[in-house]
């Protein structure tokens, strides 16, 4: 099979693309970063600069392709990535070049929480590109996931430079939410048996981690994985998401934006709207434990310099 991956160098979008690529199916990577780096270079993968923003690019890109998975996504805001132009424009431009090709497939990766009527422009636009998928007339799958780790990812990354920064770490509120963590190995499966299998037709599924727990628990996980002892301390809500705003201008990926703060203030264990469960040989079955945690653990260390966003900014 020909397979489109939008947003193939991002977090899961690698993963699901070495899948493919290993599986030997052809892969055409859009993506706004392209490097080989990522995925190891192949034959079987093609590499295209661009953004899902670019309707006639998305459109050339998707000739002949058999499917398409939709894995760009962002959870901050920047000059030119604004939740809009990637979820909701970007949306309609993949569903209109793969209407405009004969592209039968459509796997979009959206939000476990994501819905109308929230203060949260991220969770609103996820939905938006639920519905765009959902009435457009195409064979599709959404997934509704929870946090996924692994890596590459910003969970574990953050979570680690975090603890090795300060011995102490705040939650989200003065309730313990909680979270359902999902590996990314077992979520690239799930991907890629809806796009190569075409399993899950026409349905919105959730995609969750086999254990649940309190937040505080996942964090005290990752900080004994890291060797670290995390003292944890509870703050409200509102206090979180005046330092993710300030932390958002000060840092290039901060470690929590205020999108994010929204998520964990509510627990991410139960996904909204009508959605069903995977069935059992492509649940996520992968604990959160410390073998799995350390194999998707950073090199040891903590925040740098050039993760601050004047340090960026100079350097260009």
């Amino acid at each position: 099979m020909k397979i489109a991956v939008i947003g193939g160098t991002g977090f899961v979008g690698r993963h699901v693309v070495r899948l493919l690529a290993d599986e030997s199916h052809d892969v055409v990577v859009i993506a706004r970063g392209v490097a080989p780096n990522p995925v190891p270079a192949a034959d079987n993968v093609i590499w295209v600069r661009g953004s899902v923003a670019d309707r006639k690019l998305v459109e050339s890109t998707l000739a002949g392709c058999d499917a398409v998975a939709h894995l760009a996504g962002i959870n901050l805001e920047r000059p030119g990535q604004s939740f809009d132009a990637v979820h909701i424009r970007g949306t309609e431009n993949i569903v209109a070049a793969a209407r405009a090709n004969g592209v039968p497939k459509v796997v979009l990766l959206s939000f476990l929480r994501a819905r109308p009527g929230t203060s949260s422009p991220y969770h609103e636009s996820k939905w938006q590109a639920e519905e765009i998928v959902r009435y457009s007339g195409l064979d599709f799958t959404i997934f509704k996931s929870g946090v996924i780790y692994g890596s590459g990812d910003h969970m574990l990354d953050h979570l680690s430079k975090v603890l090795h920064a300060l011995p102490v770490f705040p939650l989200v509120g003065f309730t313990d939410r909680g979270v359902r963590p999902v590996a990314v190995a077992d979520a690239a499966w799930a991907i890629g048996a809806a796009l190569v299998g075409n399993r899950l037709s026409g349905l919105t599924v959730a995609l969750l981690g086999p254990d649940e727990m309190p937040l505080g628990e996942a964090v005290r996980r990752v900080a004994a994985a890291t060797g670290h002892r995390a003292r944890l301390f509870r703050a409200p809500v509102a206090l979180h998401r005046v330092h993710a705003l300030v932390l958002e201008k000060l840092m290039q990926i901060p470690p929590a934006s205020r999108a994010q703060v929204h998520m964990l203030s509510e627990g991410i264990v139960e996904a909204w709207g009508d959605v069903a469960d995977l069935p059992p040989e492509l649940a996520p079955v992968t604990p959160f434990t410390d073998e799995s945690i350390s194999a998707g653990l950073p090199p040891r260390g903590g925040f740098r310099r050039s993760d601050l966003t004047i340090c960026s900014t100079v350097a260009r």
